[in-house]
């Protein structure tokens, strides 16, 4: 393991890893080092196939969600422990499954920290054969890490193609093949041109089903995995609407089989004719805002648009994922069944990006979107009356001062109790950490106050009957708590409260509003929203 191990990572490692072989005695060491020495013996014995990159990755996505991370605004995937040569094997692990990671940090805290493309593919991976996916269920319970590695790994291009277009009977339906591929894993759906267009994929292997629906939902369609009849058969499927608001290579192949069963005279030409209009254009972005309804609930705003007919829904979700919206973390989705009504629910957290992109949007067309729904929903929230109005217009507020400033290069000179601070921010950013069960958000500031260069690091958790948002930072000496206290100050225009403990040491402790002026900083904006999300009651 240790030959494999150097094979991997080259350089003068291996003296590292042979200090291990003495702390195996300890179960606890042992059991961090079990996962990828056996990850790494795998690749060495078996190579690199959908097989074991199916193992790889429901292992990787444990280690993930425990203390890992993922940040797509970063392009980073990071795992961690709190030893380095176990951290250095994961780097050999996911070395030998061709993806390259770089061991960081000291002391008691090591990250494994894959960047750029390397990050890309992790993600799609931990999409692929990670956590479940939770369908249009309680927002509380899903999987933030899951939808960010959804946004990372969708840089990726999809190879989907089809084949085979057959027709058993006269008068039977036209069927045909359609693969969806990404990297080494392939899943082929069954295609039936009928009343309407259905794509399906149907096995008794439900790992290989809810892998189907990965792929679709990574192509543009949202898909549920479902049981079906009694011999223990699980189903996903997609037809004609739910295609037609796929990725444009998707709705090209579904095209190709159309057109060429057209051409074979098995479809007629209305019905073909149907069909290519709404996989050309796909779903129409161009029609009005359909009426949400917009009231409060406990004091929290909601935001909801109901309809019986799924093709709405999908319309809906479509709409909101052209404007950059993500499904899981700024809206969910309930399709309709049995005669019961869906919903498309906008989180708070939804509108306020909304709103963001309204303002700092990559192009006009994203822009003008956004802007019109922000419009809309203000528009429903003000014939609610003055209360949601208000509850709206903070919302909307609050997302449209968000990264509107950057840490980098910010200076501000200032007096506190009667010293003259200059403050010269040099960088910065923020990353969510699991701790215990509890995830925490820790930003880092690198700074400059008053001559004196320091890395500055608060830690913000959920505190209390109310779950507030409670940052702190421990200082031991006096000058470095005061400067600490001036950098807070200049960045969001409040003063934290400094309390002296028992022991010497100094608290900075920090609340929900310093961390909505950290939320005007470019560098901080995302994190911040992902994490009040994720951690927040509704």
């Amino acid at each position: 393991m240790v030959e494999a191990a150097v094979r991997r990572l080259g350089g003068d490692v291996q003296k590292e890893l042979n200090a291990l072989r003495g702390k195996l005695k300890d179960d606890k060491i042992a059991r961090e080092v079990v996962a990828p020495a056996l990850l790494l013996i795998q690749a060495e014995k078996l190579g690199v196939n959908e097989e074991s990159l199916r193992y790889f990755a429901a292992v990787i996505s444990g280690a993930i969600g425990g203390d890992g991370y993922v940040s797509a605004a970063e392009g980073k995937v990071g795992l961690t422990s709190g030893e380095r040569p176990i951290a250095l094997l994961w780097a050999a692990a996911l070395a030998a499954h061709g993806i390259k990671a770089e061991v960081e940090g000291a002391g008691t805290a090591f990250k494994v920290v894959a960047s750029g493309g390397d990050a890309v593919r992790l993600a799609r991976l931990y999409f692929l054969f990670g956590p479940p996916l939770l369908e249009g269920g309680d927002e509380r319970v899903i999987n933030h890490k899951l939808a960010e590695a959804v946004e990372l790994g969708a840089e990726g291009a999809l190879d989907i193609r089809w084949e085979g277009l057959r027709r058993r009977t006269e008068d039977g339906p036209v069927t045909a093949d359609l693969t969806i591929s990404e990297g080494d894993v392939a899943v082929k759906f069954n295609v039936y041109l009928r009343n309407d267009i259905l794509l399906q994929f149907i096995s008794t292997d439900r790992s290989r089903v809810e892998l189907a629906a990965r792929l679709l939902r990574h192509a543009g369609v949202n898909a549920e995995v479902k049981r079906v009849g009694e011999r223990g058969e699980w189903r996903v499927r997609a037809t004609t609407d739910r295609l037609a608001a796929g990725r444009k290579e998707l709705r090209d192949a579904v095209a190709g089989i159309v057109e060429e069963a057209l051409a074979r005279g098995w479809v007629n030409r209305e019905t073909a004719d149907r069909w290519l209009d709404k996989l050309r254009g796909g779903l129409t972005l161009k029609e009005g805002w359909p009426k949400y309804e917009v009231g409060l609930a406990e004091g929290a705003l909601v935001v909801r648009y109901h309809s019986t007919n799924p093709g709405n829904i999908e319309r809906e979700a479509q709409r909101l994922r052209a404007m950059g919206l993500v499904e899981g973390v700024h809206f969910s989705v309930r399709m309709p069944e049995g005669g019961k009504r869906g919903y498309v629910r906008i989180l708070k957290e939804g509108l306020a990006y909304a709103a963001w992109l309204s303002v700092y949007g990559k192009d006009e067309e994203q822009r003008s979107l956004a802007a019109g729904f922000v419009e809309r929903i203000l528009q429903r929230a003000k014939e609610a009356g003055d209360d949601v109005r208000k509850k709206a217009e903070e919302i909307v507020e609050e997302g449209k001062a968000r990264g509107s400033l950057r840490l980098k290069g910010f200076e501000k000179e200032f007096e506190v109790n009667g010293v003259k601070y200059k403050v010269k921010v040099i960088d910065g950013g923020a990353v969510e950490e699991d701790r215990n069960g509890r995830k925490l958000l820790r930003i880092r500031i690198t700074a400059e106050v008053g001559g004196v260069r320091s890395e500055y690091i608060i830690t913000y958790g959920r505190r209390g009957s109310d779950n507030a948002a409670v940052g702190y930072a421990y200082i031991r000496e006096e000058a470095d708590a005061e400067r600490f206290a001036a950098l807070v100050e200049a960045l969001t225009g409040k003063r934290p409260r400094m309390r002296r403990r028992s022991d010497g040491r100094i608290d900075i402790v920090c609340y929900e509003g310093h961390l909505e002026g950290f939320a005007r900083y470019a560098e901080l904006a995302e994190a911040i929203a992902r994490w009040l999300e994720e951690t927040g009651r509704r």
